[in-house]
């Protein structure tokens, strides 16, 4: 017995340790970062990346090897799903369809949301053609391809949202059509990666595929038509009073969406979607949204999230990539996403009659992908339909499409007439 106390209290302080320094170098980076004019939440995925083999692991490997062994932990792999889970609520509760005014701007988002789908998840798709015998030769190639298609295709709402209120953007107009299109985009995007999971989870066979498919279809439409009143009912029953939740409320929400991801789990679909599939629920109760935005959001990107992007980077070498058929394939993989994003966008921009500048503003925001492009990859990877070294391309994409941004911001916006804060200037 005391030997077994002894055993669980020597787990917990390793598990301990692990948080101190995933938390610690998250929060450095993402100051550093939010210095150079960067989102934090870059700092925190390179912050991610450095705890992995891409540099202690290659430089101090014992170091490595003792603080996380020779794979992710199962403390930290349960913890960034949970994690992962309760971010999924949130940005499910986030997104806001009323966002759209007149003229352009309703014209211009659906337009825009349809480019910055469309045309990367074709291209996509005929990357995963081209490369699958030399990338993913024991990897069925439609699911490959299909995955590759969804990775260039999204785009991240939390981290534009983060953006745009850093740029002055989140209310004016380029802001609003960018944000709309972009929560378009996500849904229709999560919805297809939910499919494409199905599909490959149900290792090919169509009868099997069908019904889960009509399952998914039953838990959607039941959600929705029964689950989203319920809900709703709940949140008016116990308001938000002084910008807080009642306890209760709170369990019960927890409760909810956790019985939502084992549903879907159950369903053959990845267990984040529960937590999604909960947030639009309660989307239209916004007192309750922002509440639950301060109570709990802080917490889930203050803990959470480092360990959900140190998962991520223990599972990321960059130094694997070591030919030049690698780098090869990394520019290309970098061009595709870049181009099939942007000059879609861009032209869309301009066929709802925004100029020269603001189709490049909507381009250059479009292409941010960051945190939603690494759930995505995390998926393909545990599923087995995403090799290692494209997981390692795809992530250097996520990272380098975000940094991006900034930069080229601050080149476009001032020819729209924008002012740059002073803060995002500097």
């Amino acid at each position: 017995m005391v030997s077994a106390v002894h055993q669980t209290e020597d787990v917990l302080s390793g598990v301990l340790i692990q948080l101190i320094v995933m938390i610690a170098a998250a929060r450095l980076l993402n100051t550093a970062f939010r210095a150079m004019g960067q989102p934090g939440v870059i700092g925190e995925i390179v912050a991610g990346l450095l705890l992995g083999p891409s540099l202690m692991g290659h430089f101090l490997p014992g170091v490595s090897l003792a603080l996380f062994g020779a794979k992710p932990p199962l403390a930290v792999t349960i913890i960034s799903q949970i994690g992962l889970t309760l971010l999924m609520f949130q940005i499910g509760a986030d997104f806001e369809f009323s966002h759209l005014g007149q003229g352009r701007a309703r014209r211009g988002a659906p337009m825009i949301a349809l480019a910055s789908i469309t045309v990367p998840l074709a291209v996509g798709i005929g990357l995963g053609a081209i490369s699958a015998r030399a990338l993913a030769p024991a990897i069925d190639p439609v699911s490959y391809g299909l995955f590759l298609g969804v990775g260039l295709a999204i785009t991240a709402v939390p981290i534009l949202g983060r953006i745009l209120r850093e740029f002055g953007l989140n209310r004016m107009e380029l802001g609003v059509v960018a944000i709309s299109a972009a929560a378009i985009n996500d849904v229709v995007g999560w919805v297809t990666l939910a499919g494409i999971s199905a599909y490959a989870g149900a290792r090919f066979s169509g009868g099997g595929m069908a019904l889960q498919v009509a399952a998914i279809l039953s838990f959607g439409a039941l959600s929705w038509f029964v689950g989203r009143p319920l809900i709703e009912r709940l949140i008016d029953r116990l308001p938000a009073r002084n910008g807080e939740l009642p306890g209760n409320l709170m369990a019960m929400m927890f409760c909810i969406i956790f019985a939502f991801a084992i549903c879907t789990n159950r369903l053959g679909v990845f267990t984040i979607f529960g937590g999604f599939a909960a947030g639009l629920l309660a989307h239209r109760k916004t007192a309750f949204v922002d509440a639950w935005r301060r109570q709990v959001g802080q917490m889930v990107l203050i803990f959470f999230l480092p360990v959900f992007f140190t998962y991520t980077g223990l599972r990321t070498n960059v130094l694997g990539l070591t030919t030049a058929a690698d780098f090869t394939w990394l520019a290309l993989i970098l061009t595709a996403a870049i181009v099939s994003k942007c000059l879609p966008v861009y032209l869309a921009g301009r066929l709802a009659g925004f100029s020269h500048p603001e189709s490049c503003v909507l381009g250059t925001l479009m292409n941010t992908r960051a945190l939603m492009e690494l759930i995505v990859l995390n998926i393909g990877l545990d599923m087995g339909v995403i090799p290692q070294k494209v997981f390692t391309m795809l992530v250097i994409m996520a990272v380098v499409t975000t940094v991006m941004t900034g930069p080229l911001l601050k080149l476009f916006l001032p020819r729209t007439g924008h002012v740059i804060p002073r803060a995002v200037e500097a």
